[in-house]
């Protein structure tokens, strides 16, 4: 989330060159435990296990009843309807990505800057200039680029992710996210400030036409249906959900989720029959029933609830909690990472940022064994060892570390964001 500006800024185009890997002294802090990639995730906190309210059955249809499901044309089919994220796998890397070379982008949207880590050195490589306030860095649907979304810069930024090199910036008007329709042909750009939805060429980015979502104040979020027929989105401002029909572009359904909340970040359960919610006034994750687009319950997380990202093997779901419910929030808040099982909707662990700190976004890396995250109001990135719950590294960056990615990931195809594959 940021304060809107409507004033274009001129968009600047240049190449610039990502700096050898540095020497020095290693940024890694805290102590480290190898992971195994084994065991499943367990906490070090001594946290309760947080309850359920009042959802019914486990969202997880076993495979000997789950129904085949269909999906919109052009969009790949879904294998394992009961795992729509089965595609993503430990290492499941498409073969495009062999030659690529395993990195963290973080950008920094207060010193206006990209900074790109070895990932297993956990070295800082360089820091590029990236214009005006990079909220995400985000995959292109086909895996090919990496796009910095220059929020205030009005414009995107590509680099080739086996080279490092930044390529010429595109005009995109207020690209505070982006995402691809489920087929690949569009890029939707989340047009924050404006309540809109651009929906561009996803190759050229050509401006194809827009959605107004009046009612959806800092639409923010996406995440799509099993089969790709339509997307629901989050109203940062408003504490409410947009349902937008993805074949006839057009708002087919508003939920309200709660009064003077801000919902973040959304993603669909592996078997598609529930979204989950991050609410970040409300320091919970809602869920909300994806046939009937109705609330079904409340899992309590962490303090100021903003991320989602599943893992590898689709039994959890990492809830990442800022530490804050203000924006802008105080560093040192009490971050966290709740483990949420998702056969059962409990919290299972809870991993706390040792001394405080402001985890965001983020991802975990190919093999599952870290999950890496921006630190927003810390200037930092975390590393968590998903085995053990244990921070294993802080890693100092530029200012306002926002929407990290690891790249590469496992997936056939990018839907956008940090890195949601399919």
């Amino acid at each position: 989330m940021r304060r809107p500006s409507v004033t274009v800024l001129a968009v600047l185009c240049a190449t610039v060159l990502l700096a050898a890997a540095c020497g020095g002294d290693d940024p890694q802090t805290g102590t480290a435990t190898p992971a195994t990639g084994t065991a499943p995730p367990h906490g070090t906190t001594g946290h309760d296990t947080a309850a359920v309210t009042d959802l019914g059955p486990p969202p997880t249809t076993p495979p000997s009843t789950a129904a085949p499901v269909g999906t919109v044309e052009g969009m790949p089919p879904v294998p394992d309807p009961t795992n729509l994220y089965s595609e993503t796998g430990v290492d499941d890397l498409s073969p495009s990505l062999a030659d690529v070379p395993l990195r963290a982008y973080v950008p920094n949207g207060l010193s206006n800057d990209v900074t790109v880590i070895d990932v297993a050195t956990k070295q800082v490589l360089g820091t590029s200039p990236a214009m005006a306030e990079p909220q995400h860095v985000v995959p292109s649907y086909d895996l090919s680029t990496l796009w910095v979304l220059n929020n205030q810069g009005y414009s995107l930024i590509p680099i080739d992710p086996r080279t490092g090199q930044f390529g010429q910036a595109v005009a995109v008007e207020d690209p505070y996210n982006l995402y691809f329709t489920p087929d690949g042909r569009e890029a939707i750009v989340v047009a924050e400030a404006f309540r809109r939805l651009d929906f561009r060429d996803a190759r050229t980015l050509e401006l194809l036409g827009s959605l107004e979502v009046p009612e959806c104040a800092g639409i923010n979020h996406v995440d799509f249906a099993i089969d790709g027929s339509y997307l629901i989105a989050t109203c940062e401002f408003a504490g409410r959900l947009a349902k937008i029909d993805l074949t006839s572009r057009t708002v087919v359904g508003m939920l309200d989720v709660v009064a003077d909340g801000m919902p973040q970040d959304i993603r669909v359960s592996p078997d598609g029959r529930t979204f989950y919610v991050a609410e970040m006034m409300t320091n919970g994750v809602y869920t909300v029933d994806a046939a009937t687009f109705t609330l079904s319950g409340f899992i309590p997380a962490g303090v100021g609830t903003h991320g989602l990202y599943p893992s590898r093997d689709a039994r959890f779901l990492y809830v990442i909690n800022r530490g804050s419910n203000t924006v802008p929030g105080p560093p040192k808040g009490p971050g966290s990472v709740s483990v949420l099982d998702w056969s059962t909707n409990t919290v299972v662990a809870t991993w706390e940022v040792p001394g405080g700190g402001s985890p965001d976004m983020g991802n975990l890396t190919p093999d599952g064994t870290e999950l890496w995250l921006g630190g927003r109001y810390d200037d930092e990135v975390y590393v968590f060892d998903t085995t053990t719950g244990a921070l294993e590294a802080r890693i100092p960056v530029g200012r306002g570390p926002h929407g990290l990615t690891v790249w590469p990931q496992p997936g056939r195809y990018s839907l956008g964001h940090t890195g949601n594959m399919r």
